[in-house]
């Protein structure tokens, strides 16, 4: 599958949430790169990783693409049931950035290399922006690609949890990009998931 989609012109090869499947597609990987397959890998993940498993993509992941959903523990329990999320998280953006470092774009505009993290904004500040945005600036890098993301939609249970129970506002989301900027993370993007990335200006 890797190769018909190089073979049809595809950028890269987007691994969503590929981390229980690691082993599997280590071998799958040693096939098709014998035959010839030479596109970056993107890992696409939620980021709960470990860094012992990251540990095994050094040198063959070429873009990762993780979420940074919560900051705070009691936050990620209650809404996730995992309450270490921001720890592992933390840690894990860490090992990614130091395996391909900032995001590098070619001329045309299309990532080939580094970290994008994406933070999708909840109401009433429930995904702890400030302080995402300020690990991400001084214990990442400045020039973190950050995508602030806007679309969060309530549904089923959400409805259940009256601080989750209605969209992002306006002023959140603006709230959010000027955090961002003020920790001078200025390489920020809106879009949805998709290539070519392109900046937004401050």
């Amino acid at each position: 599958m890797m190769l018909s989609f190089q073979a049809k012109g595809c950028h890269n090869i987007n691994l969503v949430s590929p981390t229980h499947v690691v082993p599997y597609l280590l071998e799958a990987l040693e096939l098709a790169a014998s035959r010839g397959l030479h596109l970056p890998l993107v890992y696409n993940s939620g980021g709960y990783d470990s860094v012992e498993t990251l540990k095994l993509l050094d040198g063959i992941v070429g873009i990762y693409m993780p979420d940074m959903k919560y900051s705070d523990e009691k936050t990620a329990e209650q809404l996730s049931g995992i309450k270490e999320y921001p720890e592992v998280n933390k840690a894990a953006i860490k090992e990614m950035h130091r395996q391909v470092g900032d995001l590098q774009l070619d001329e045309p505009g299309v990532a080939f290399r580094g970290l994008l993290v994406r933070h999708l904004v909840l109401p009433n500040r429930l995904a702890g922006t400030q302080k995402v945005v300020r690990f991400l600036a001084q214990e990442v890098s400045p020039n973190t690609y950050l995508n602030i993301m806007a679309q969060y939609h309530p549904c089923y249970k959400a409805f259940d949890v009256p601080q989750l129970a209605r969209p992002v506002d306006g002023q959140e989301f603006n709230e959010a990009i000027d955090l961002a900027h003020q920790q001078g993370l200025n390489r920020l993007d809106k879009c949805h998931f998709s290539f070519p990335l392109r900046l937004i200006p401050k």
